[in-house]
């Protein structure tokens, strides 16, 4: 895993280890890491034009002791001063090494530079950049040179990712000790380009982390083992598809069936049956007459261990009942779509033990907690979190980053979300895969998060099958990719 942690427990982190180091040891060591990061992205450090960026925090402090430390391998550093302070010692290293702080021509030396060093603000830094800090972030990420931030791209929030106004578009960040939320969430993770941790002795003092992100080796579906059959490995039923909307059916069963389900039990209106039938022969079908329904439909479709309700489901009186039907139960439920929708004027159906999974995108996340939309994209970590405890349930938000929270525990970032996936019924597949993961016998955080991960690496192999660029894709491709994805983390 790679684990983040909010600004304030960094904070105290940092000031437990200088308690007991020499002073400016923890300074030195994130300027020599770097420093290292930047000679490693330069073509060659001698000769070449590299600026910083210079605040009057502790940031501007390891840009200039960094800086010294390529000027003394040849490279010819100039410091921009943007505030009103500056890091005294850090300057006279600068200066002892051979650099220079400008003192005009800022802008041409900007443009001109091979490297920025971005300096301008530091992990504490909140709000929009003022002047001169913004004009100096915009014409850093104007400029050709490599641009590399220190420990946070200027403008970008750390603890939320959220960013007003101008930020510094980086091509390599190098944060110091642990990740920040807001390296990996958008819109600040867009802004951060590479990310390199350098380890700085913080490890001991940091208490248990805010976000976490998976590598493979942390994503494990369920396995089959000699003994199982196709109960053991979990049955799912799913109530989705309508006489309007077909297509979703036949992706939500196809991200079931390829999910790992060991049965899928679909149930709906006679029309998309039929069309689960002729795509998903595996699947188990009942058709369910139009209309309102009591708790009794369920039993006709036959026992599952969890319910998948809402892609395409129509919000009317008979989709009320259905989700009213899988809620009133004692098993896991994963609602999406037209069944979010239903929930938001039917919040009380939420009230109950067994496991509930949302997977709502911002709009519709916005009718479940009364939020405007752009405040959630803005702010996602800050709604994610709000809605898990306001709602007592998983909420994966999806999204350009997507998020899976529950209260009280470290929020999941997915890594492998693609652009890609920006195409109609991806979001049904989805919904299926995770209820597959839910009936293997995943608790609801773990199997909203790993479904979220796998879905996004089928998406990448799915548009960039082999090296090239990538393709455009369809949500019946992301279907045909689950078992390369299951692989590739296996």
């Amino acid at each position: 895993m790679r684990y983040a942690h909010e600004v304030g427990k960094v904070r105290t982190a940092e000031r437990a280890l200088m308690a007991r180091l020499p002073e400016g040891t923890l300074m030195q060591r994130a300027a020599a890491g770097l420093a290292s990061v930047c000679a490693r992205v330069l073509p060659a450090v001698y000769g070449s034009r590299v600026v910083l960026l210079i605040g009057g925090g502790d940031n501007g402090g390891d840009a200039l002791y960094a800086g010294a430390g390529l000027a003394r391998r040849g490279a010819r550093v100039q410091a921009v001063q943007a505030g009103t302070t500056i890091h005294e010692a850090g300057l006279a290293a600068l200066r002892a090494a051979g650099g220079r702080l400008l003192d005009g021509g800022e802008e041409p030396a900007i443009a001109a530079a091979d490297l920025i060093i971005d300096g301008l603000t530091g992990i504490g830094g909140t709000g929009g950049l003022r002047e001169p800090h913004a004009r100096y972030a915009a014409l850093a990420s104007r400029s050709s040179g490599i641009v590399v931030a220190c420990d946070v791209p200027s403008g970008v929030d750390a603890s939320t990712g959220r960013v007003e106004g101008t930020a510094v578009h980086a091509d390599v960040t190098v944060t110091f000790g642990t990740h920040k939320p807001g390296l990996l969430i958008d819109p600040g993770a867009s802004y951060c380009g590479v990310v390199e941790l350098v380890d700085i002795g913080l490890g001991a003092d940091l208490p248990d982390p805010d976000v976490v992100a998976a590598l493979p080796a942390d994503v494990q579906p369920p396995e089959p083992g000699a003994e199982s059959d196709k109960y053991r490995r979990g049955v799912v039923g799913i109530l989705a598809g309508g006489d309007a909307f077909t297509g979703a059916a036949v992706l939500c069963t196809g991200g079931a069936v390829h999910g790992g389900a060991g049965m899928v039990r679909f149930a709906s209106v006679a029309r998309p049956v039929e069309l689960v039938r002729h795509r998903w022969p595996e699947a188990v079908t009942t058709v369910i007459e139009p209309g309102r329904h009591n708790g009794k439909v369920l039993e006709r479709i036959g026992r599952v261990q969890t319910w998948v309700v809402g892609p395409g489901l129509g919000t009317g009186d008979a989709a009320e009942s259905l989700l009213e039907a899988a809620l009133t139960t004692d098993l896991p439920v994963l609602v999406d779509a037209d069944g979010l929708t239903v929930l938001s004027h039917r919040r009380d159906l939420l009230r109950r033990a067994a496991p509930t999974v949302l997977t709502p995108h911002a709009g519709e996340l916005s009718r479940l907690i009364a939020a405007d939309r752009e405040d959630i994209e803005a702010a996602r970590l800050d709604h994610v979190r709000r809605a898990a405890a306001e709602l007592s349930a998983t909420v994966l938000l999806k999204g350009s980053t997507t998020l899976v929270a529950e209260a009280d525990r470290p929020v999941r970032v997915n890594p492998t979300g693609t652009p890609r996936l920006a195409t109609a019924g991806t979001g049904d597949v989805l919904s299926g895969l995770i209820g597959a993961l839910l009936a293997g016998g995943l608790p609801a955080l773990e199997a909203a998060a790993s479904g979220a991960y796998l879905h996004g690496l089928a998406a990448r192999l799915a548009a960039a099958p082999a090296p090239g660029p990538e393709a455009p894709i369809s949500a019946c491709d992301v279907i045909d990719a689950l078992p390369a994805a299951f692989r590739g983390v296996a």
